[in-house]
This record gives C-alpha cells, sequence and structure tokens, in this order.
C-alpha cells in the first residue's frame, strides 16, 4: 500500500492537464478533474466539491456527475445535509445507510437523495488549520462502510481539493474570486438578494424569507438558484401565506 506522499503526487498527477474545448476553465476544471477521478478511485457513483465561506455562502464548485451536481445543490436549497453538517462541525461527516440511519438526521434531503439512487454518503470537510474552504461529498448507490483503502483514497483527494482551491485563490486578483469559482458563487449572491427582497414583500424576518424560498424551490422541483434569479428578475414574487383558521 502506498504511503500518504505517493497518494498525493498520484492523485496530482490524475488531475494535470486540460479539458476540452467549451469544458470549465481555470480550477473549475481542476476541480472536476479531480472529482471524476476520485469517482473511480473510491470507487462511487458520484462525487461533489462545494466551496463555503463562514457566512454560509455556498456554491458547487464541481461535480462528476449531473446527478452529483444536482445532489449538491440539494443541500443548500433544503438547508441541510451532510454537506452542511461537515462544514458547520469541521468534521469528516460518514453516512453508510441513508434509508436506515438518517432520516431523523436530515428529514427533507434523507428521501430527496434516496430518490436520486444515492444509498451511502461521505462529506469530507476542506479546510486547513482555522480556515473552512469547503466540502467534498462522495455518493454511493448502495449502502454500505467505506473501506479503510477507500476512505484513504477519499482523504487524499479532499486534500488534493484543499491544495487546487488555495493555489487558485493564490493566484487570484485580492478580493476577487478565483478564475472558474465566480460561477459557483454568484448564484448564492442572487440568492441573497432575493432573500432581502422576499423579506421585505412578505414583512418576514431574513431567516424565514430563506425559508419561503427553499420551501418554494422543493416545491416546484427546481433549484433554489432559479427561483432566486425569477424573483430579483421580477418574473416571480411570492405571496403571504393565507391566514390560518381555526
Amino acid at each position: 500500500m502506498s504511503g500518504p506522499d505517493e497518494r498525493i503526487i498520484a492523485v496530482r498527477a490524475l488531475i494535470a492537464g486540460e479539458d476540452p474545448a467549451g469544458a470549465p476553465a481555470g480550477v473549475a476544471g481542476s476541480l472536476r478533474r479531480l472529482c471524476s477521478e476520485a469517482a473511480r478511485a473510491v470507487p462511487a457513483s458520484g462525487v461533489g466539491v462545494s466551496v463555503m465561506n463562514e457566512e454560509g455562502m455556498r456554491g458547487v464548485a464541481a461535480a462528476s456527475d449531473a446527478v452529483s451536481e444536482t445532489l449538491e445543490e440539494l443541500q443548500f436549497s433544503l438547508g441541510e445535509g451532510p454537506c452542511i453538517d461537515a462544514f458547520a462541525s469541521r468534521r469528516v461527516v460518514l453516512e453508510p445507510d441513508l434509508a436506515r440511519s438518517a432520516s431523523a438526521r436530515w428529514l427533507a434531503y434523507t428521501p430527496a437523495a434516496h430518490a436520486q439512487g444515492v444509498g451511502a454518503v461521505f462529506a469530507f470537510p476542506l479546510q486547513v488549520g482555522a480556515a473552512r474552504l469547503g466540502v467534498m461529498d462522495v455518493y454511493r448507490e448502495g449502502p454500505g462502510p467505506l473501506s479503510d483503502e477507500s476512505l484513504a483514497q477519499a482523504l487524499t483527494f479532499a486534500e488534493v481539493a484543499v491544495e487546487t482551491l488555495l493555489d487558485a485563490q493564490g493566484k487570484a486578483v485580492v478580493g476577487q474570486a478565483a478564475e472558474g469559482l465566480d460561477h459557483a458563487l454568484e448564484s448564492q449572491y442572487v440568492i441573497y438578494q432575493a432573500q432581502g427582497m422576499t423579506m421585505v414583500d412578505l414583512g418576514v424576518p431574513l431567516v424565514d424569507a430563506l425559508a419561503r424560498l427553499r420551501a418554494h424551490a422543493y416545491a416546484q422541483e427546481r433549484p433554489l438558484g432559479e427561483i432566486a434569479r425569477d424573483i430579483v428578475a421580477g418574473r416571480l414574487r411570492l405571496q403571504p401565506e393565507p391566514p390560518h383558521t381555526p
């Protein structure tokens, strides 16, 4: 079995190179290659990386496939899930059987993830020292824990993801997101705008406004970012809930 240094060198080599024309540029392209290679190496049905900050700003930076991207977005739309827990606790979250043990932990996320064909999920916080950068999620179709070898592989890919994010941000203009990450965070700024507009329209606290946005997105089976863009553009306006009658 190779040691930690050999693993990291091997992963760096796997994600080196360039994607075909039309693929994401900059760090987004590197992270997408990392997700794809991680899914093969662990192995897993999919892998996703989301970037986050201390204020809760979150965006999907890359995913190995469309289902994994949907699962990443789903957690922010619902406000719960292994990614959010791993970021908040600064600890790895290992959930080997969503159907049996996670239903009470994530009331909305668990059935939604199960409907996407996910039986197990493992979340690895991307952090260095006190700095938290985001989370890498590993999805599997069938239930079951990661083997020691698979866990070691996932941890190595998470470490290289941290290196990739730090290196990209180190080359960016001060005060701006690294090339390729601006798209990941753009929709979250729009969500904050929509949240503020909804707060004013409905006369509710900011946290309740976000809850209404999430509920509408879930009911419409649409990404939260799409709902937010419609509100900011004036195409959608949420209405106050009717008063409850005894």
